[in-house]
C-alpha cells in the first residue's frame, strides 16, 4: 500500500477475529460477555470481542499444561521449533499490510509507523528468536576429574504474557516469541483497548505449525483475565508490559498463589539532557520532538522531560518549538499523518488533566495546550510543549502517556545528572554530546537500563530493552529474553 486512498479500502475489507483462541480454535468466553473495540479515530464500533474471565484461563492453562507435558513442543527437536516459528515470520510478512491495519484501526497508530517500525519489528523479532534455538549451549561447570557436573536450560512450564495497548503486535511477539523458542507454552492476554491483532496472530501460528495448546490468545481485562492469571499456581511465569501500579498487582498475586516469576517492563518518565557541547542543535530538538511526539506520546521510553543546559536553552527551545510543528494529528490511515489519535476519551482526559496541572504549577505553554475535542470526531491531542518546567511539577514526576513534553534547564553537569535521576522511574534516557568522556561519564551515572546518545530510542533484536527502580526489571529482546523463559538445571554425576 502506498496512499491514503488505497489504506482506506482495505481497511474496508478487513474481518476481524473476535473470539478467545484457546487449544486451537476459536470459541466466545465461556460467560458469553463481550467488550466493545472502538476505532479511536472514528469512534466507530469495530467489532465486539469476547471478554474472557478466570473460566476461560482455567481452561486455557489446563489445555497450555497438558500440552506442554505431553512433550509436543517443548520436547519437539530444537531445529523443528526454528523453522516453525521462522515459518510464522514469514506468514507475518505475508499479511504485513493487514497487521498494520489491525493495529491502526484499533489503536490510532499512524499507519506509517506501523510499517516504518511495528511490522519490520515483529517480523525480525520472531526470526531472529528463532535462529536462536539451535546456537544456545548448555555447559559442564569445571568440577573435580571423578565428577561431571552438566548445566542445563529447560522450559518453564506455562507461560502468561501481558501485552500493553501502545505496540499491540510488536510488543506481543517481543514475550511469545522468546517464551515458545524455549518450548514453553504461552497464554497472550492482550490489552483490551488492542486486542484484534493477537488474535489474528494465533491464526498464523497454527498455520505455521505451532500445535494446539501452545499458544492461546485470551483478550479480556486486567481485572478479571489479568489477575486470575496472576493467581494461577500452574502459571508459572508472567511477563507483563504496562503501568508500574499494574507491575505491583501482579507481584502481589505471585506472591499470593505460587511464588511464580514476574517479569516486569513498566512505566518510564525518561530523561533527555542536552548539553551546550551538543554538536547540533537542529537535530537534537528535532530528535527531542520524534522522542516525545511519535505515536501520540504513548510510549514507554518517550523522552517526556527535557533538561537543556542555560547557555543554549533559548536556541534549543526556538528550534525546539519549530521541529514540533511538524506533528499534525491527523487520519491515522493516511502515510503522510505522523501523529494518530489518543487510544481512547479516558487516555485523551489523562492529557488534559496532566496539561491543566503544568498550567496551574506554574508552567508556561510553548505551543499546543488542551485538547479540543469533538464528540464523533476522534481523541486527538495537540502535540504540547511546556517550558519553565522543573521538579517539584506533578506533570514532570508522573507519566503521562501522551504528547505533553515539560522543559526544564541546568547549569552543571552534576546539577543534570541529578535531575535525570530524581525520579521513581528509570527505563531509557538519553544524552547529547560531542564530548566522548562525558557521553560515558554520563551514561555511566545515570539509573536507567537504556542510555542513547546523540539519539533516541534505537536498537534492533540484539540488544536488551528494559528498566531499572520503578520501571521494572528482566529484558525483552537478545538473548537475555531467553534466561527469562528458561529454567537451570545442574545434574551432578559420580563418575
Amino acid at each position: 500500500m502506498t496512499n491514503h486512498t488505497e489504506w482506506k479500502a482495505l481497511s474496508k475489507s478487513l474481518t476481524f477475529r473476535h473470539q478467545a483462541y484457546i487449544n486451537g480454535r476459536f470459541q466466545p468466553a465461556i460467560s458469553g460477555e463481550t467488550f466493545p473495540c472502538i476505532n479511536p479515530a472514528t469512534e466507530q464500533l469495530l467489532v465486539d470481542v469476547a471478554s474472557c474471565d478466570e473460566a476461560d484461563v482455567n481452561l486455557a492453562v489446563e489445555s497450555a499444561l497438558q500440552a506442554y507435558r505431553s512433550g509436543v513442543w517443548s520436547e519437539l527437536e530444537p531445529k523443528q521449533r526454528k523453522r516453525i516459528l521462522l515459518k510464522l515470520a514469514d506468514l507475518v510478512e505475508q499479511h504485513k499490510d493487514e497487521f498494520a491495519l489491525l493495529d491502526t484501526l484499533d489503536m490510532g497508530k499512524s499507519i506509517s509507523e506501523m510499517t516504518a517500525i511495528d511490522i519490520p519489528d515483529s517480523i525480525d523479532c520472531i526470526r531472529w528468536t528463532a535462529e536462536c534455538i539451535d546456537k544456545i549451549y548448555g555447559e559442564i561447570a569445571p568440577t573435580g576429574n571423578d565428577t561431571l557436573a552438566l548445566i542445563s536450560h529447560e522450559p518453564v512450564g506455562v507461560v502468561a504474557a501481558i501485552t500493553p495497548w501502545n505496540y499491540p503486535l510488536m510488543m506481543a511477539t517481543w514475550k511469545l516469541a522468546p517464551a515458545l523458542a524455549a518450548g514453553n507454552s504461552v497464554i497472550l492476554k492482550p490489552s483490551e483497548k488492542s486486542p484484534l491483532s493477537a488474535l489474528r496472530l494465533a491464526e498464523l501460528a497454527s498455520e505455521a505449525g505451532i500445535p494446539d495448546g501452545v499458544f492461546n490468545v485470551l483478550p479480556g481485562f486486567g481485572h478479571t483475565a489479568g489477575k486470575a492469571l496472576g493467581l494461577h499456581h500452574d502459571v508459572n511465569v508472567l511477563a507483563f508490559t504496562g503501568s508500574t501500579r499494574v507491575a505491583g498487582m501482579l507481584m502481589e498475586y505471585a506472591g499470593q498463589s505460587n511464588l511464580k516469576r514476574v517479569w516486569l517492563e513498566a512505566g518510564g518518565k525518561s530523561p533527555n539532557l542536552i548539553f551546550e557541547d551538543c554538536e547540533d542543535v537542529k537535530k537534537a530538538a528535532a530528535t527531542a520532538a520524534a522522542a516525545i511526539f511519535s505515536n501520540q506520546g504513548e510510549v514507554c521510553i518517550a523522552c517526556s522531560r527535557i533538561y537543556v543546559q542555560k547557555s543554549i536553552k533559548e536556541a534549543f527551545i526556538a528550534a525546539l518549538v519549530e521541529a514540533a510543528k511538524s506533528y499534525q494529528p491527523g487520519d491515522p490511515l493516511d502515510p503522510a499523518t505522523n501523529m494518530g489519535p489518543m487510544v481512547d476519551e479516558a487516555q485523551l482526559d489523562t492529557v488534559a488533566r496532566f496539561i491543566r496541572s503544568a498550567q496551574d504549577e506554574g508552567g508556561q505553554v510553548l505551543l499546543g495546550g488542551l485538547p479540543e475535542y469533538i464528540e464523533g470526531k476522534g481523541f486527538y491531542a495537540k502535540p504540547t510543549i511546556v517550558a519553565e518546567a522543573h521538579n517539584g511539577m506533578t506533570f514532570v514526576q508522573e507519566e503521562i502517556f501522551g504528547p505533553v513534553l515539560a522543559v526544564c534547564e541546568f547549569e552543571t553537569e552534576e546539577e543534570a545528572i541529578a535531575l535525570a535521576n530524581d525520579s521513581k522511574y528509570g527505563l531509557g534516557a538519553s544524552v547529547w554530546t560531542a564530548n566522548l568522556s562525558r557521553a560515558h561519564r554520563v551514561s555511566r551515572k545515570i539509573h536507567s537500563g537504556m542510555i542513547w546518545v546523540n539519539t533516541w530510542g534505537e536498537g534492533d533484536s540484539t540488544v536488551p530493552f528494559g528498566g531499572v527502580k520503578a520501571s521494572g526489571n528482566g529484558r525483552d529482546k537478545s538473548l537475555h529474553a531467553m534466561e527469562k523463559y528458561t529454567e537451570l538445571k545442574n545434574v551432578w554425576i559420580r563418575l
